[in-house]
């Protein structure tokens, strides 16, 4: 018991002393630098909530059904991402609800079934669980149930999720597989301010209900060059960050930013040439690019901050198995959180870092 208890009074010592990419950023941001268009005409610099309230305001701007509704939203919402859109546009478009999330998306659900446009916020990734039947079961079948009668395709979702240095279990969840099984839905995950505002806007204006799962520690650490105009983002559609030849590293929201790191280091220290892609799209993902990247390296890693077990890289990792089998020159491997209740003291343990990351790159070029 003496050895148990002077360990974990080490272990949290350490978490309190250490230095800050230990305790709270397990990541070093990298900006997309491109823009859109290709121009970076009209840009202004903006972290991850301004560039979310911008498609907002342009979202509300162009379309008058618009209505934008969540727990404090009307307030500017807990992460300040629609600040002053209720001054701007009225009480009457842009208000808090009850806290009760099955009635947040049963109103979005209705509101999006009279024609009109429903922005709706969850507060935390981890609260969205109550109004799961309500997404799953009615926003995703609606058009389907009712032989393309009715429709709730005006619908988005905003939902702040992951890790975020000190949220726990209830405030660091990333859910984006459970919506993944749900046939009718888009489910999107953004790695900064440009991807953010483009891939809201392309989900606002798309015929589908859809889910944008926005890193919420990227809310302030992402700053970038957004175009200040109104753009879309491909929906379905994966980035390659950096082309490489021997490795394939897939991830998406926060752990691009990991996996980018960890490519640099690899080419610098070990000579191994990583190629990053950005899945961007969890439903529907771009199995192409995905195909197309594992049989030119033949290695694959997938890394996510949700579990291990039923993660959406196990989808990634069987599909692969099954289309790239001859061209693979190893197993695919996953890098992931644990399959235990997200920590709070503990949590730069659970989180694949950097270090697990290139610990698993070793393993898999040397296979």
């Amino acid at each position: 018991i003496m050895k148990v208890s002077t360990l974990a009074r080490g272990l949290f010592s350490a978490i309190k002393t250490n230095n800050a990419s230990l305790t709270r950023s397990h990541f070093t941001y990298y900006p997309t630098k491109i823009s859109p268009d290709g121009s970076g005409s009209n840009a202004q610099k903006m972290n991850m909530f301004q560039a979310i309230n911008n498609a907002m305001d342009l979202a509300l701007e162009e379309d008058k059904t618009a209505l934008l509704f969540g727990e404090d939203v009307g307030f500017g919402g807990v992460f300040r991402c629609s600040i002053n859109l209720r001054d701007k546009y009225g009480k009457d478009r842009v208000f808090n609800t009850p806290l009760c999330e099955q009635g947040i998306a049963g109103f979005a659900i209705g509101v999006a079934n009279t024609g009109a446009t429903a922005i709706a916020e969850i507060q935390f990734a981890d609260y969205i669980f109550p109004s799961f039947d309500q997404i799953v079961n009615e926003a995703a079948k609606y058009r389907y149930r009712s032989g393309g009668l009715f429709d709730c395709g005006s619908l988005t979702f905003r939902v702040p999720c992951g890790a975020v240095g000190h949220g726990a279990l209830y405030h660091s969840q990333s859910p984006e597989a459970y919506f993944a099984h749900t046939p009718g839905l888009r489910v999107v995950v953004p790695r900064g301010p440009i991807k953010a505002k483009g891939l809201l806007l392309a989900c606002i204006r798309d015929p589908n209900p859809c889910i944008v799962f926005e890193p919420k520690t990227l809310y302030r650490a992402a700053v970038e060059e957004v175009p200040t105009a109104s753009y879309a983002a491909e929906l379905g559609k994966a980035d390659i960050l950096r082309e490489g030849k021997d490795v394939t590293l897939i991830g998406w929201g926060t752990q691009i930013h990991v996996l980018l790191e960890v490519a640099e280091i690899a080419k610098k220290q070990l000579n191994i040439d990583c190629e990053v892609i950005d899945l961007v799209s969890i439903l529907p993902w771009d199995t192409q690019t995905v195909c197309n990247s594992a049989s030119k390296t033949g290695r694959v890693i997938i890394a996510h901050e949700a579990p291990f077990t039923q993660g959406f890289g196990s989808e990634l990792a069987a599909y692969i198995q099954e289309k790239c089998f001859l061209r693979l020159e190893a197993p695919v491997k996953r890098v992931t959180g644990w399959d235990t209740p997200f920590p709070h003291v503990f949590e730069p343990f659970y989180l694949p870092d950097k270090h697990r990351c290139l610990a698993a790159l070793k393993e898999i070029v040397n296979y």
